[in-house]
């Protein structure tokens, strides 16, 4: 098993290893469908692309485990500060994937090492992981090896977003018109009854 950064050459094995995992990864309830939902199969050079566009932004690194060149597991890690008003650092680690067969190989251990010495040369205070919240066994793991939980993730659809947040918006502004309104004719009471 060896480990490198990964490269853009890369990119097909990774696209294959995402949805390895993802198959894998895949359960009933709301929790599993939403995470479902945020996975499409990209191509190759959509990958690259991608792939690309985050190695030019220096904060992110991905290494890779390969067994005969053949990928087998991916670690991905965002540098970032603790807060935005504090240059103490940290480490957010977005993706672990290993491919089933190997898996209980300590193939997870030796990326998430590479990582957490990633983290000690920049300086971080803290390394943060984003788990799923229905991959139990992953979740298991990171608590094992010392992960407490600190916040919960949630994630919206764009589109959804705005227009929930334009719908509540224009909502509010027509109650505070209505509360406005009514104001005024209980002015008009008072003003009438004195």
């Amino acid at each position: 098993m060896t480990l490198r950064d990964a490269t853009l050459d890369d990119a097909p094995g990774l696209v294959e290893l995402w949805t390895i995992c993802a198959e894998a990864g895949q359960g009933d309830g709301p929790e599993a469908f939403t995470q479902q939902m945020l996975w499409r199969r990209p191509d190759a050079s959509e990958a690259a692309e991608a792939m690309a566009y985050n190695f030019d932004h220096r904060a992110r690194r991905m290494i890779v485990a390969l067994d005969d060149d053949r990928v087998v597991g991916v670690v991905v890690g965002d540098l970032a500060t603790v807060s935005p008003i504090s240059r103490a650092g940290m480490l957010i680690v977005t993706d672990v994937h290993v491919r089933p067969e190997y898996r209980r190989r300590s193939v997870a251990r030796l990326l998430l090492s590479a990582m957490a010495a990633h983290a000690e040369e920049n300086g971080c205070e803290i390394v943060v992981a984003s788990v799923p919240v229905q991959a139990r066994e992953t979740n298991r793991y990171f608590t094992k090896v010392g992960f407490n939980q600190l916040a919960v993730l949630r994630g919206v659809q764009t589109s959804r977003l705005r227009a929930r947040l334009d719908d509540r918006i224009a909502h509010a502004r027509g109650n505070g018109r209505l509360l406005a309104v009514r104001r005024t004719l209980r002015r008009r009471q008072e003003a009438a009854l004195n």
